[in-house]
């Protein structure tokens, strides 16, 4: 199935999405972590598309899409996913986010409630006061200093290399690329998760929900039941053996767990 990239024309400037499936049928939209780009769901968007129509946005200032000068924050990268809604004439919408788009996901069922029919949560964090105070005393997560050498690149993919899958070298050049091309920013996104009152939020969040816990997550897998405390209405499925790249790790696994939930939605 082919997949279409294209861009949309948004407050922020030029936001780039690549979408597969029938344009008429239900809408998925599918958002990454940071620093990753739309490219974390190139294998689950034909998946997802075969039944769905389901397009994956490279977050404003992530991949392709411009970041308009405007600080990152969680409420403005839902703003935009909103916007690219728009630019679509997507009403609502079933929304999967993995890691810091669970996130914007939540984010935006929260302020957007009428664009949101659902969500899935895959590896999202729990962002309260505590996880803001644990993060304030951990080093940068993907930061590494220019080299002349160029032996920040392998800093790079060491740092990950512990939370990705043995044997799968093409997952860690996939971030790699992405990190690259976000430059100095690469940390924006988990700053900006860091800062995020999920608390004041969650709250708002009335909409059927699916969390994802990918079992040898060590980031996220230990926020599943929290989040279900908050989100009574939602159920966790595991991914066993899923990691930090579960989308792109095992994406028939992701895609036929997201489609099993939309199954069950009226």
């Amino acid at each position: 199935m082919t997949i279409r990239r294209a861009f949309a024309d948004l407050s922020v400037g030029q936001v780039h999405y690549a979408a597969c499936g029938d344009s008429n049928a239900p809408a998925v939209l599918l958002l990454h972590q940071s620093p990753r780009s739309w490219a974390e769901y190139r294998g689950v968007l034909p998946l997802i598309g075969a039944q769905r129509y389901a397009i994956a946005m490279d977050t404003a200032g992530f991949g392709d899409s411009a970041d308009g000068g405007v600080p990152a924050s969680i409420a403005q990268w839902a703003r935009v996913a909103c916007e690219l809604l728009d630019a679509l004439h997507i009403e609502p919408a079933d929304v999967v986010g993995h890691h810091t788009g669970g996130v914007v996901a939540l984010e935006l069922a929260a302020a957007f409630p009428e664009r949101v029919r659902s969500l899935v949560l895959s590896s999202t964090p729990y962002t309260d006061e505590a996880f803001r105070r644990a993060r304030a005393d951990r080093p940068p997560i993907d930061e590494v200093a220019p080299s002349e050498d160029g032996s920040h690149l392998a800093a790079l993919w060491k740092k990950r290399q512990g939370f990705y899958p043995p044997g799968r070298p093409d997952l860690l050049e996939a971030f790699v690329l992405d990190a690259l091309k976000v430059g100095h920013r690469v940390e924006e996104g988990h700053r900006a998760v860091a800062s995020y009152r999920m608390e004041d939020r969650i709250g708002r969040v009335t909409q059927a929900a699916l969390i994802i816990r990918a079992t040898d997550d060590p980031f996220a897998a230990p926020h599943a039941r929290e989040l279900q405390h908050h989100l009574p209405q939602a159920r966790i499925v595991d991914i066993e053996g899923g990691m930090v790249p579960l989308p792109d790790q095992m994406p028939e696994a992701f895609a036929h767990t997201v489609l099993g939930f939309l199954s069950t939605l009226p």
